[in-house]
């Protein structure tokens, strides 16, 4: 662990955390240097908590003790900066105390995901990555066993998205999936019912789904606007629809995910 005192904002060596609202250019320089930003003691205790490698950390001076014991013997930089540089670094107050830059660990393939899997939560090139974290923090504590996402779908540790997870993003299993010809065709293999919630007037509700659910489920979940896709709903075993009241059609992706994941642990 190495804690050094940074005052100069266009230090070289904080280019990790430069410009964190600029979602394209944190896209553009995680995808290029294999990095996350995790945010706050928590999320990044439970990244550590999942054998995350950290190449350096971002602390305000009053939150070095804090920081510190999670470090532990890690050989580490830790960048101590005043508040009006980590403002101008990150455009934004760091209420949290502290960021980590991580390496990103390799994802795994689906079939070892679904090897022991009885109930799999699937992302559909859902976009919004505070909705790609809420949907993360109902699988981990409602039950599912993994999470697959699209090719089109946002980045799970994407900053907003590790954040609004309170980290349970490294708690739940998952990777990223090719197209539903090849998708479909591996949750099958593997015995699992596909179960695309949507509108459908043949749509079984989620309550008498979840009351003879099959043994294996996989849930899939759609866009705001458009909802699923052609091909998720052609690879679809089943139709399920949450009933709705007051001419209210559907809930919020998140939402949604979180009813159905809690009927479904309970069937």
């Amino acid at each position: 662990m190495q804690l050094v005192h940074v005052s100069d904002p266009d230090d070289p060596r904080l280019d990790d955390y430069r410009s964190l609202t600029d979602g394209a250019l944190r896209r553009a320089r995680e995808g290029e240097v294999g990095l996350y930003i995790a945010e706050s003691e928590k999320v990044i205790a439970r990244a550590f908590a999942a054998g995350h490698r950290p190449r350096s950390l971002l602390v305000q001076e009053k939150w070095i003790d804090v920081v510190t014991p999670l470090v532990g013997t890690r050989d580490v930089p830790i960048y101590v900066v005043p508040n009006r540089v980590a403002e101008q670094l990150t455009g934004y107050p760091i209420h949290r105390g502290a960021l980590a830059a991580m390496h990103r660990p390799a994802l795994p393939p689906i079939d070892e995901l679904l090897r022991d899997a009885r109930l799999v939560l699937v992302l559909e090139d859902v976009a919004d990555p505070t909705n790609i974290g809420a949907a993360f923090r109902a699988a981990a504590g409602l039950g599912a066993d993994a999470v697959l996402v699209t090719p089109r779908c946002g980045d799970p540790l994407y900053r907003r998205s590790v954040r609004v997870s309170m980290g349970t993003v490294f708690q739940v299993p998952w990777t990223r999936i090719g197209e539903w010809t090849d998708a479909a065709t591996a949750l099958h293999a593997h015995g699992f019912e596909i179960a695309a919630l949507a509108l459908s007037d043949d749509a079984h509700t989620l309550d008498a789904y979840a009351a003879s659910r099959p043994d294996r489920v996989a849930v899939v979940m759609g866009t705001e606007g458009e909802g699923l896709s052609a091909a998720a709903l052609e690879a679809a075993d089943a139709i399920v629809t949450i009933p709705m009241r007051g001419d209210v059609d559907s809930l919020n992706v998140a939402a949604a995910t979180a009813v159905t994941l809690w009927a479904l642990a309970r069937g």
